[in-house]
C-alpha cells in the first residue's frame, strides 16, 4: 500500500470515528423522547429496525452472498455471537441509565471506555505508547478516578458500559469480517429475539408505538443505531485502536454537556477537575501525533557496493 493510500485511509478513519462519536454523544436527546417505552422494548426495536436497514443496504449493494459466507465461517460466527451479546447488553443498560436520570453516570462509562481500549490494545494487539501518550493516558485515568471517588460508590453502570463496549470494539477489530456484513449478521442474530420480545409484550403496549410520533422514532432508531456502529467499525479498521480510544472522549463530553446543560444534573468541582484532566489528556495525545507527523522518518541505510 502506498503512503498516499495509507494517509487517505487514516484520514477517512478519523472522519468515521468523529462521526460515530458525535452521534453517540447526542443519543440522550433521542432516547429521552422515548422514556415512556420500557428499555427492553427499545432495545428490541433497535435490533429489528437496524437489521431491516442494513438488509436494505446489502440488497442495494448485492452483498448477500458475502454475508452467507460469514455465516458459514465458524470462527467469524462465534466472534459475532459474542459481539451481538455485548452490544445488546450495552444498548439496554445505556437506555436504562439515560431514562433513569443517570446520563452523567453513563457519560462516566464512556470516559472510562477509551482507557479500557488502550489497555486492551496493549494486552492483545501489542500497541505501544510513546512518552507523551503515556502521560495522556495517566492524566485521563486520574480524572476518571477523581470522578469515581467523588460518587462515593462503585460506579457499576459506568464500569459495565465501558467493559461491554471495549470488548465489543476489540472483538470486531480482530474478527475476519467486513464492517457492513458483520453488522448485518449481528443485528440478524438479535432480530428474532427482539421481534419475539415485542410480540410477547404487545398486550401491554402497541408493537409499533402508541402514537405516530412514537412509531417514527422507534423505526428511526434502526438508522440511528446502525450508522454510528458502521462508522465505528470502519474507523477501527483504519486507525490504531489506542488512537480510536482517545477520539472516543468526544462522545462522553457531549453526553456530560447534555446531562448538565439540558437535563439539569449536578456539575460539581470534581466534575470540573475531571473534565480538565480528560481534555488536557486529549490535547497531549493530539500534540504527540502532530509532532510525530512533522518529524521525517529516518532514511534507510544505504547498501554497500
Amino acid at each position: 500500500m502506498s503512503s498516499d493510500s495509507s494517509a487517505a485511509e487514516r484520514t477517512s478513519g478519523f472522519a468515521y470515528a468523529f462521526a460515530a462519536y458525535v452521534a453517540w454523544g447526542g443519543f440522550p436527546l433521542y432516547w429521552k423522547q422515548l422514556a415512556h417505552v420500557p428499555p427492553v422494548a427499545l432495545v428490541s426495536h433497535r435490533v429489528v429496525w437496524s437489521f431491516l436497514f442494513v438488509a436494505g443496504l446489502l440488497t442495494l449493494q448485492r452483498r448477500w452472498p458475502e454475508t452467507l459466507r460469514v455465516l458459514r465461517n465458524k470462527r467469524a460466527l462465534a466472534a459475532l455471537l459474542l459481539t451481538t451479546t455485548l452490544i445488546s447488553v450495552n444498548w439496554g443498560l445505556y437506555i436504562w441509565a439515560v431514562n433513569s436520570g443517570r446520563v452523567m453516570e453513563g457519560s462516566l462509562g464512556y470516559y472510562i471506555n477509551p482507557l479500557a481500549n488502550i489497555v486492551l490494545a496493549r494486552l492483545f494487539l501489542g500497541e505501544r505508547l510513546r512518552g507523551l501518550q503515556v502521560g495522556a493516558v495517566a492524566l485521563a485515568a486520574l480524572g476518571v478516578l477523581n470522578l469515581a471517588v467523588g460518587m462515593g460508590q462503585v460506579p457499576w453502570v459506568a464500569l459495565a458500559l465501558a467493559g461491554t463496549f471495549s470488548l465489543y470494539g476489540l472483538v470486531r477489530k480482530l474478527a475476519p469480517v467486513e464492517s457492513l456484513t458483520g453488522l448485518a449478521v449481528e443485528t440478524g442474530l438479535a432480530a428474532p429475539v427482539g421481534l419475539g420480545v415485542l410480540l410477547l409484550g404487545s398486550w401491554e403496549q402497541p408493537v409499533l408505538g402508541a402514537t405516530p410520533r412514537d412509531t417514527l422514532l422507534l423505526v428511526g432508531s434502526g438508522v440511528a443505531t446502525a450508522l454510528p456502529l458502521l462508522w465505528f467499525a470502519l474507523a477501527a479498521r483504519r486507525i490504531r485502536y489506542s488512537t480510536l480510544g482517545i477520539i472516543q472522549y468526544v462522545a462522553p463530553t457531549l453526553q456530560l454537556a447534555l446531562a448538565v446543560l439540558v437535563y439539569g444534573e449536578a456539575f460539581t468541582s470534581r466534575h470540573a477537575i475531571t473534565f480538565a484532566c480528560l481534555w488536557t489528556a486529549v490535547a497531549l495525545y493530539a500534540f504527540d501525533g502532530l509532532w510525530k507527523a512533522r518529524v521525517p522518518a529516518p532514511a534507510p541505510a544505504r547498501q554497500g557496493t
